[in-house]
């Protein structure tokens, strides 16, 4: 049996700044015309989006996407509101946790999974202040630390 390769497109590193991650899925996304080119060349951005429940359905709001340049007339709109592929079950499980106090879904990275598009989606928590600093500086501390035990092989 194959495994299935992944290859990460591109990461919300801005999500894992101001949310703690309380568990996290995967989940299709539904794209059209020229989206899967310009994905596969790295052309995306999720550092401003957010996923939201409208009508029983998941949906992926604020991601760019960029226009593909050999697309022409077959490019769509780069910011519009795209639909993730999920279970209805699981879908109505995450409305139900969203709509408690604090919570939020926020997609984490866009990668393929053997050929298909595929979204990582976490149940987040926004932090505090004084969370994202403590963060900062444990980050800082052990970046130190790793420096200085390189420094001392050397």
């Amino acid at each position: 049996m194959q495994k299935d390769s992944f290859k990460t497109i591109a990461k919300n590193k801005k999500a894992y700044h101001d949310y703690f991650v309380e568990e996290s899925m995967e989940a299709g996304i539904e794209l059209c015309g020229t989206e899967v080119k310009s994905i596969r060349n790295g052309q995306v951005n999720l550092k401003d989006a957010w996923c939201a429940v409208d009508n029983g359905e998941l949906q992926i709001r604020g991601m760019h996407i960029s226009p593909y340049e050999h697309g022409n007339i077959f490019n769509r709109d780069p910011m519009r509101v795209r639909r993730l592929l999920m279970h209805k079950k699981e879908i109505l499980r995450l409305f139900g946790l969203v709509k408690q106090d604090g919570y939020a879904l926020i997609p984490l990275s866009v990668y393929l999974k053997g050929s298909m598009v595929k979204v990582q989606v976490g149940l987040c928590k926004g932090k505090k202040l004084y969370d994202k600093r403590a963060d900062m500086a444990a980050r800082a501390a052990k970046r130190d630390m790793e420096r200085a035990i390189k420094d001392r092989n050397r």
